[in-house]
């Protein structure tokens, strides 16, 4: 595997241990209501991250689309998550831009 599918396969299993830290962090918050599209978006973007990371993983021939999502996904989560001020969702929404970044890299 070249050292940018290896940067890019990190960034997707990196990112998806932010969002699962941010989705379990948001959960005990005060006001969970509000906290509701973080969740939902931590969630989507954890699982994205983790079937892009399968799909690098065995060369998946859907690659190239898969990581264009993930980089969508990642994107409108760090979007959602840089509006709270909770530590996590700010590791979070920074992580998350890494990874698209480093997604969109990839199929450049």
């Amino acid at each position: 595997m070249n050292s940018k599918f290896e940067e890019c396969l990190k960034a997707c299993l990196e990112c998806l241990e932010a969002c699962n830290t941010c989705f379990d962090a948001c959960l005990k918050e005060e006001d969970v209501k509000m906290m509701a599209e973080c969740i939902r978006l931590d969630r989507e973007c954890a699982d994205i991250c983790a079937f892009t990371a399968q799909a690098i993983s065995r060369n998946s021939p859907f690659t190239k689309q898969i990581l264009e999502l993930c980089a969508d996904i990642c994107e409108r989560c760090a979007e959602e998550c840089v509006k709270h001020e909770h530590d996590h969702c700010q590791r979070c929404a920074e992580v998350c831009r890494k990874c698209a970044e480093t997604c969109r890299q990839m199929i450049a």
